[in-house]
């Protein structure tokens, strides 16, 4: 059974950065798209990036475009999320996800896409 654990959540000041991991066990990731969303108290979950395992294939939603970078490091069999240019406003659980469907061409990151969750990391944006 796959399993995720995300990590490197925290405090950071606004302007930071932070590089959340997505570890995965019980299978290897070479086949799914895994997905970052992350959920702020009294808001819905909301999706911000994919990446399928298989040909690399990535996609970012508004939010987190253009200071954001999904990658797979396939040794760790771990996703990472970069996020840069931290604002108050992205204070939230940050959660990873995976499904064994992949796509040469994401038009979304929605949840009920994904069967597989991590158990979530607190990130804080705060001066």
């Amino acid at each position: 059974q796959l399993q995720l654990a995300e990590s490197g959540g925290g405090l950071v000041q606004p302007g930071g950065s932070l590089r959340l991991s997505c570890a995965a066990s019980g299978y290897t990731l070479d086949h799914y798209t895994v997905a970052w969303f992350r959920q702020a108290t009294g808001n819905k979950r909301e999706g911000l990036s994919c990446i399928s395992t298989w040909d690399g294939v990535t996609y970012y939603e508004n939010s987190v475009k253009g200071r954001s970078t999904i990658s797979l490091d396939k040794a760790k069999n771990t996703v990472y999320l970069q996020i840069n240019s931290l604002k108050p406003e992205d204070t939230a659980v940050y959660y990873c996800a995976a499904s064994e469907q992949t796509s040469s061409w994401y038009t979304g990151v929605r949840d009920y896409e994904y069967d597989t969750w991590g158990q979530g990391t607190q990130v804080t944006v705060t001066s």
